[in-house]
């Protein structure tokens, strides 16, 4: 069992679709005996609010972010000698000009203390509302196109979060990224991230999928045997019934595969914590 445990990819009632505050989600990570925890509200600039109901999906204002790092780091100065809190964000991606711009501004107007860099959307919105129609190969190949360009993004990030996002909303039968298939893909994906000394997120919210983690296995065995040792744990929970979901089984699994630490980005440094 590890000395510390960690979970980076969490929500609040910041975004639009967090279920507990900041303060229950701490307060329960602190109970569960979190070491590392990561506040990471969604920043969708990336998505086209004209192409969205208000129903679906109703932006944060200016105003509301301002409260959210500052509540945030209110929190994180309480819980001072208790638990580690990173007041982080995730940023959404886009090819457009303009959004990237915004994500540059934010971050250098908030600092936060880390980013998770995820690819959510394409053509402004989430695979969550609509996946379009089409092939898988081809489908699946643009939205690899789309993280391999996220990776070159010009703003920071530390992590690059759950590969595999869209499989949780496609239609087929066999939703894998399969390595003979998109080989060619993925591992230019991969080593990118290595040379670029970022993060992998191995995320445990593969909803319907069926399997253990996103990206799966198979990718994740991958990618150590590309030479990449950094990889980060998010349960991306949305209330306090998800921290640490999955963890210890997620844990056991990267062992297997020959991992030895999960690195944590924590203003600034990237923490290795032995697993």
């Amino acid at each position: 069992m590890e000395k510390f445990l960690t979970d980076m990819h969490t929500h609040s009632t910041f975004s639009h679709d967090g279920r507990n505050t900041a303060a229950e989600m701490l307060e329960r990570a602190q109970q569960m005996g979190v070491a590392f925890y990561g506040l990471s509200e969604h920043f969708d600039y990336d998505y086209d609010v004209e192409k969205l109901s208000p129903s679906q999906y109703k932006a944060p204002t200016s105003a509301m972010e301002e409260e959210y790092f500052h509540s945030a780091r209110h929190l994180q100065e309480d819980y001072e000698g208790v638990m580690n809190v990173a007041v982080g964000a995730e940023y959404g991606y886009s090819e457009k000009a303009e959004v990237q711009g915004r994500y540059a501004a934010s971050y250098e107007k908030y600092h936060p203390d880390f980013v998770i860099n995820s690819v959510h959307s394409i053509n402004g919105v989430d695979y969550y509302y609509h996946v379009e129609e089409g092939e898988k190969g081809e489908l699946y190949r643009s939205y690899l196109r789309l993280i391999r360009k996220s990776l070159d993004a010009p703003y920071h990030y530390d992590i690059v979060g759950h590969i595999g996002y869209i499989a949780r909303y496609v239609p087929y039968e066999d939703r894998s990224f399969n390595l003979q298939q998109f080989g060619a893909e993925i591992d230019d994906i991969l080593k990118t991230i290595i040379q670029k000394d970022k993060i992998l997120e191995v995320n445990s919210s593969t909803k319907q999928l069926p399997q253990l983690c996103m990206p799966d296995v198979n990718i994740l065995q991958r990618y150590y045997d590309l030479g990449g040792r950094k990889v980060s744990f998010g349960s991306d929970a949305h209330d306090t019934s998800r921290i640490l979901e999955k963890r210890e089984e997620l844990v056991l699994t990267l062992k297997q595969i020959g991992f030895t630490y999960l690195t944590v980005p924590f203003k600034g440094e990237h923490i290795k914590v032995e697993i």
